[in-house]
């Protein structure tokens, strides 16, 4: 709890029950929808709106306490890994996500082949498949 506590304060944002059952949603279910965290936060604390989760989560992304991706056809997911270029693998059957590092040396993803003059600073590559325990089931 301190360490959240002292998160928030560093970040500039004011300390709340709600912020705190936020955070710690957030580490119990990493790559949780807005939904997902809503319900968390519920069964600890109790009522809490929708449109707060949302706030929330927004100024955190904003802060860069968390981090939002969207995948293609799905709800946008929110992860405390933060500061590095992470990427992510998708189940395609049961929407399981999980980090992985870059493939190989520091940040090879952000030399693009053609960066049309950009200067690239982040690179979000979701690599998509099937989890080991959904090819099990699909297996049997």
């Amino acid at each position: 709890m301190f360490e959240s506590t002292k998160l928030l304060r560093t970040h500039g944002i004011p300390v709340t029950a709600q912020r705190l059952a936020v955070l710690r949603a957030i580490r119990e279910q990493p790559h949780g929808t807005a939904e997902a965290i809503a319900e968390e936060v519920r069964s600890k604390i109790g009522s809490i709106s929708k449109q707060s989760i949302y706030n929330t989560l927004g100024s955190f992304v904003e802060k860069g306490l968390l981090r939002r991706i969207q995948p293609a056809g799905s709800p946008a997911l929110y992860e405390g890994r933060v500061g590095d270029n992470h990427h992510h693998l998708i189940c395609r059957a049961c929407g399981k996500t999980v980090d992985v590092d870059c493939a190989v040396g520091k940040k090879p993803c952000l030399t693009a082949a053609n960066d049309a003059g950009f200067v690239i600073d982040e690179a979000e590559v979701i690599y998509w498949g099937t989890c080991p325990a959904c090819l099990v089931t699909t297996t049997k």
